[in-house]
């Protein structure tokens, strides 16, 4: 991780410093940094709105878009990702330097403006994510590997809503005990998912409580090659042989990512 993104963080964790407005989420040399800032901004009425708003540093930051999720139980689905797309738009003025707080001030300054443009004013909690132009966007597949799911059918119900959303298609994969995410979609979609992921109460921990995901690890990222099958849809599967899960890895064209990620992990589990 770069020197000039640690500095960033630490001093956005000084400037955030009461209580709950910053939250360090993950943090690494492969993945980068996951973290979550709240705030507020001026809503339409001239109320305090609070913000939730999660961003994923990767490893090429500030070289390329952060990842950014905003949340608001004041606003709908269709406002959340119209304020998304504004920070995205300012981010791609500020690339190659340090963003994250000009982005928070930015929203902060611009909310009310943001939300009176005539296609944020619907409460349509369906409405369609708004395509991204960032520069590494496209279709791209990436892989995911869960060490756990001990709430299994909430966390299934999770990823499910969570990839119709953003129009992920792919497979939740179980064989034993080993647990795939296979994802093909728009890159920044990806990233966002990867961030609601990290960042919501979607298991337990062995008391019961409920807890954030620690366990997920990203085994491959790569743009969608035309030898790969398109998914129509995101399912959910079990496999009760590596045999039927290679086929389903070959039957998508994705025999070397199988071959190179997969295999390795059920070595190491017999």
């Amino acid at each position: 991780m770069a020197e000039e993104v640690r500095e960033e963080l630490s001093a956005l964790a000084a400037i955030f410093c009461g209580p709950r407005e910053w939250e360090m989420l993950s943090c690494s040399e492969a993945d980068g940094a996951v973290f979550r800032i709240h705030t507020t901004a001026e809503g339409l009425v001239g109320e305090d709105v609070p913000l939730e708003l999660a961003f994923h540093l990767p490893a090429g930051y500030p070289l390329c878009l952060p990842g950014i999720s905003v949340n608001s139980e004041h606003l709908t689905r269709a406002q959340c990702a119209t304020v998304k797309e504004k920070l995205l738009g300012e981010a791609r003025k500020l690339l190659s330097e340090p963003m994250v707080h000009e982005l928070v001030l930015w929203i902060q300054q611009n909310l009310r403006q943001v939300l009176s443009q005539p296609e944020t004013l619907s409460s349509d909690e369906k409405c369609t994510l708004p395509e991204s132009t960032t520069a590494d966007d496209g279709l791209w597949v990436t892989l995911l590997r869960l060490d756990h799911m001990r709430a299994r059918t909430k966390y299934v119900k999770a990823v499910e809503k969570w990839a119709s959303e953003l129009r992920l298609t792919g497979r939740l994969m179980f064989m034993g005990k080993l647990i795939l995410i296979l994802l093909q979609g728009d890159r920044s979609n990806i990233k966002e998912y990867l961030i609601l992921q990290k960042t919501s109460k979607v298991d337990v921990d062995s008391s019961g409580k409920k807890c954030k995901e620690k366990m997920i690890s990203v085994l491959s990222e790569t743009k969608v090659q035309t030898e790969h099958k398109r998914f129509l849809a995101f399912e959910v599967k079990e496999y009760s042989t590596l045999e039927e899960l290679q086929k389903e890895f070959e039957a998508a064209g994705l025999q070397e990512l199988f071959s190179e990620c997969v295999l390795g992990l059920v070595k190491c589990r017999e």
